[in-house]
């Protein structure tokens, strides 16, 4: 039997049937095209990826004043709020419980001062259920704490007609100027030793100096009220304040360098301010009066 044979016209007619199905072989996803590597396309991610690391802002560094004293969790709270705008367009406060100091800031973040505070006796970061109803003389040792967390405060009425800085009204935590009433308790000496364990004397109330609330809290605060965070004692930070574990940082010395700036719109949140219950609002343990600062 011979072997099949072409013709010479059949193979130049066979060849021309190839050349006209060649454009077909590079159709994506079948043909020839189904199995060229992806060496270009992974090379094109690659460097696609590194522009965008490239434009990416660096992170920003934040200098901690030596001047405010702030601790590295006051430090990073305050970076945090700043940078996420959680105060909204309010003031806002920082209490770094572990240094017993008083952070003041503008709604803008620009810090305003630092002053000493006093704090509650007993180290904790979360008040007894009902001691905002109980009298002085009832709330043991124990219960006398300053609970930790992030609070709307605002202005309202007090025993005695007096106004303060409401921070927490269902546990009757307030930010007030110092009380002297009690001479044994000197708690004007213990605003000025350099112990923070000297200032742990309150009830739970934050007590500041006269001077410094007369003339930068309560004119800052008066109208409109503001944010109030008190970092923890004894509670890990990121709890207290769980947005934190996004936060990257490094604790070189007189540093805190922060991740980059989201692209978030540059105006600020609005904050809705609940209003300070009235005296004789029936969810209060004691509605025929004013709570009395502790």
């Amino acid at each position: 039997m011979k072997p099949f044979q072409l013709s010479p016209a059949q193979r130049r007619a066979a060849l021309f049937i190839a050349f006209q199905a060649l454009p077909a072989l590079a159709v994506p996803g079948w043909g020839l095209a189904a199995f060229i590597p992806a060496t270009a396309s992974a090379a094109a991610t690659v460097e696609a990826a590194a522009g965008v690391a490239e434009a990416r802002p660096k992170a920003p560094t934040i200098t901690i004043d030596p001047e405010l004293s702030w601790s590295t969790d006051a430090a990073r709270v305050v970076a945090w709020v700043r940078q996420s705008r959680d105060n909204g367009k309010l003031p806002f406060i920082v209490i770094d419980k572990p240094t017993a100091s008083l952070l003041l800031f503008n709604a803008s973040g620009k810090a305003l001062g630092r002053a000493p505070v006093l704090l509650g006796i007993g180290v904790g970061d979360q008040a007894t259920p009902g001691v905002g109803g109980k009298k002085l003389a009832e709330i043991g040792p124990a219960e006398r704490t300053t609970p930790a967390g992030r609070f709307v405060a605002k202005f309202g009425r007090a025993v005695g007609a007096q106004r303060v800085l409401w921070v927490d009204w269902n546990t009757s935590v307030a930010l007030h100027p110092v009380i002297t009433t009690n001479k044994k308790e000197r708690r004007l000496q213990r605003l000025l030793s350099p112990d923070p364990a000297d200032n742990r004397i309150s009830f739970g109330c934050i007590n500041v100096p006269t001077k410094f609330y007369r003339d930068k809290v309560q004119p800052l605060l008066r109208r409109n009220g503001g944010m109030v965070y008190v970092l923890p004692d004894v509670t890990p930070v990121e709890e207290v304040f769980p947005r934190l574990r996004l936060q990257r940082f490094e604790t070189t010395p007189g540093q805190l360098v922060l991740p980059a700036p989201s692209a978030t719109p540059t105006d600020a949140p609005a904050i809705t301010v609940e209003p300070v219950p009235p005296a004789d609002a029936p969810a209060r343990p004691r509605p025929k009066s004013a709570p009395r600062q502790r």
